[in-house]
């Protein structure tokens, strides 16, 4: 169950994939997951974590609610 808070990518990565996404593939710049026709992109790798507003944008696009985030 991943909290609201800043996280890994391979934590963000791992939790999309209990939500249903298939992935991440390579694309141009960043590499994307995908589910049901929706494609998302996920955040290059780095140094920090992924902050609660880009984690925010991402949920967003991906459908997920802060709820069904908590969920997962």
């Amino acid at each position: 169950m991943p909290s609201w808070k800043p996280l890994k990518r391979r934590e963000l990565i791992a939790a999309l994939r209990r939500a249903g996404f298939r992935g991440p593939y390579s694309g141009g710049r960043h590499e994307f997951m995908q589910k049901d026709g929706l494609v998302l992109t996920v955040p290059n790798p780095h140094r920090g974590e992924i902050g609660i507003g880009l984690l925010a944008m991402i949920l967003r696009q991906a459908g997920i609610s802060r709820g069904g985030w908590e969920k997962l």
